[in-house]
């Protein structure tokens, strides 16, 4: 036994040079890539504005954390969180239609081309330049943050929705069909049960990812606490950027949490 393994050992295909290849155009493009990299000359000023973050975050203002009018953490992270689940929601909604329609299994080769076509071309723009885009339609403020995180949302959904379609158990509509079933009957026991728990896990983790996302949208003014962290830290206010990132953290850990639990339940039933 010991030498036929030997033996399909020595045997087996030999990809040094293969493996050689690949190695050096590895090495060559982290080098090429290494070459762009410029090392800034503050490396100083750099360390002492991070020690200053951490000494706002272990040292936050609690007038602000603590604030309960629209200046404060928990109304702007509440506002966070509303733009990012409505965004979600929308998104999500309008998702449905065009994923069915870019579904190969349910739609002709051409149309489902023309609706792949369609989210690749909505997943390729940015969320920040989407945010860019929609300030000057609907001006500064949460609505703005609302529209990009749909638009933002229905590409990622998009393409998880028509994975679940695609992956449907046509054994079942058939032993429906031979029940005698009605299209309507065979949509209500057939496909809605093998769609929502994906659908819905998908939604879950869309919305996470959008939380970061209208994070970062409000330094371009489209809501949420993203533009007063940015003021605070140009203002070299530690203490209530300190107090804005602590609330963002809990935040993040909590939602993380409850949204981890309600995944782990549509997936184990």
């Amino acid at each position: 036994m010991n030498k036929q393994i030997e033996k399909a050992y020595a045997d087996r295909p030999k990809n040094t040079v293969y493996q050689i290849t690949v190695s050096v155009i590895v090495l060559a493009c982290i080098l090429w890539s290494g070459s762009a990299v410029e090392i800034s000359k503050g490396g100083f000023s750099g360390l002492q504005i991070a020690g200053n973050i951490l000494n706002g975050i272990l040292h936050p203002e609690p007038k602000l954390l603590f604030n309960l009018t629209i200046q404060g953490v928990p109304y702007l992270l509440l506002e966070t969180v509303c733009i990012a689940f409505l965004g979600t929601l929308v998104g999500s909604v309008l998702a449905i239609p065009l994923s069915f329609l870019s579904a190969s299994n349910l739609m002709p080769g051409p149309i489902a081309f023309i609706g792949r076509l369609i989210i690749m071309a909505i997943r390729t723009i940015p969320a920040f330049v989407y945010g860019l885009m929609f300030i000057r339609v609907s001006g500064p403020g949460a609505f703005t943050g609302l529209l990009t995180m749909s638009v933002c949302s229905i590409g990622m959904v998009s393409k998880m929705y028509i994975e679940a379609i695609e992956d449907l158990d046509t054994r079942i509509l058939e032993s429906l069909d031979a029940c005698g079933c009605n299209t309507l009957q065979k949509i209500r026991y057939g496909i809605l049960p093998q769609l929502i728990p994906n659908f819905a896990s998908t939604v879950i983790y869309r919305f996470d990812i959008n939380l970061r996302d209208a994070t970062v949208l409000g330094l371009v003014g489209a809501g949420g606490i993203g533009a007063p962290l940015i003021f605070a830290m140009n203002a070299y206010r530690w203490n209530e950027a300190g107090s804005i990132l602590v609330g963002l953290v809990i935040l993040v850990l909590l939602v993380e949490y409850i949204s981890t639990k309600i995944r782990v339940k549509l997936a184990r039933g």
